[in-house]
């Protein structure tokens, strides 16, 4: 039998195996989750990556690992082109940990003395994916809510509505962290345009070239 040893793979592996240990042990959940006021106080800064390893139930897990199996496998293969196979893996690594650390840094700024706040989830990496992924394939068809579109328009949608949420949350609010998602998102537009500066001309072409009949 043949297993697919991909460094996608592996981290839905990591990220499985912690999230079920830490949803059978709250005080884990609790110790590992982006508690702005731990990271102030007590220094506690490895809650920028563990907290994106633990989610708070089996959905949120499926949603966040069924879009990162999706659209990573993707990101990784052009790792791999550009730098080889080893190091393009340890590079698609990296880019997914540093965007799991980007999309925390405004979300710790602005709830850093609120000790009500907590976040968990990888949303803010696997957004960095998905927009990663927008970039090379702007025209492939995502769903929204079941409806298909060009994920060029996925994608505006999507970042207006995380503007807008974002800008309208209550810090001391529960519920989904739109500003994880906002800044994940573009962390992902600006690493991908850094590392393959022709990505823009070739996004721009392919829009320019669609059309919707």
């Amino acid at each position: 039998m043949n297993f697919d040893i991909s460094a996608t793979n592996i981290i839905i592996a990591i990220t499985a195996v912690i999230s079920f240990v830490a949803l059978s042990n709250r005080k884990l959940f609790y110790d590992w989750a982006m508690v702005p006021t731990a990271v102030k106080n007590r220094g506690e800064y490895y809650r920028f990556i563990l907290s994106g390893f633990v989610h708070a139930d089996l959905m949120h897990f499926a949603f966040n690992m069924i879009t990162l199996y999706s659209f990573g496998r993707m990101i990784e293969y052009i790792f791999v082109t550009i730098f080889g196979e080893q190091w393009g893996m340890v590079a698609y690594v990296a880019f997914y940990l540093v965007a799991m650390i980007v999309s925390d840094i405004p979300t710790y700024l602005k709830n850093k003395n609120n000790e009500s706040y907590l976040s968990i989830g990888a949303s803010g990496a696997v957004s960095a994916i998905i927009f990663a992924a927008i970039l090379f394939q702007p025209t492939s068809t995502l769903l929204l809510f079941f409806i298909p579109m060009p994920a060029f328009i996925f994608g505006i949608l999507y970042l207006g509505y995380t503007t807008y949420a974002n800008n309208r949350q209550d810090p001391s609010a529960g519920g989904i962290n739109h500003s994880a998602h906002l800044w994940g998102a573009i962390f992902g537009i600006v690493c991908m345009v850094l590392l393959v500066p022709s990505i823009l001309p070739h996004f721009f072409g392919e829009i320019m070239n669609w059309r919707p009949f």
